[in-house]
């Protein structure tokens, strides 16, 4: 399986205006620009979309290590922040709150490390990886 996205740029990186697009078409010319990436700027940036893509890989993730494990959550809300520093992103926390009938506090922390572990984004990035997870 393959997936692709698109990335179109106009100008200097501080002033020029780019916009991406998804082969779903849920991005469509969707801007970005220095100001939506460094500043308050309306849009989209590298670091927001890495950050989706984490928080849905690994909540994925986890939800199928729950499955294989014969749990069923009724419900994983998982917020990641990306940190960028110096050009580069050292960083990324992952913050789960999930809801999982008859499944103790431990042997979730041990399913959340592995779906953080083993999530196809967690395996793809250069950065370290933390995590808070919680049951509610």
């Amino acid at each position: 399986m393959k997936r692709t996205a698109s990335a179109h740029w106009a100008g200097s990186g501080k002033e020029g205006k780019g916009h991406l697009s998804t082969e779903s078409q849920v991005l469509q010319q969707t801007q970005y620009s220095f100001s939506s990436r460094f500043e308050e700027g309306i849009g989209t940036n590298p670091e927001e979309l890495i950050a989706a893509a984490h928080a849905g890989c690994f909540t994925m993730k986890l939800s199928f290590v729950l499955q294989a494990a014969g749990f069923v959550a009724t419900s994983l809300d998982t917020r990641a922040t990306v940190t960028l520093e110096n050009g580069a992103i050292p960083a990324i926390h992952l913050d789960c709150e999930a809801q999982v009938p008859g499944l103790d506090q431990d042997k979730f922390q041990e399913f959340a490390a592995e779906a953080k572990a083993n999530c196809p984004v967690s395996k793809v990035l250069n950065a370290e990886i933390s995590l808070s997870a919680s049951l509610k």
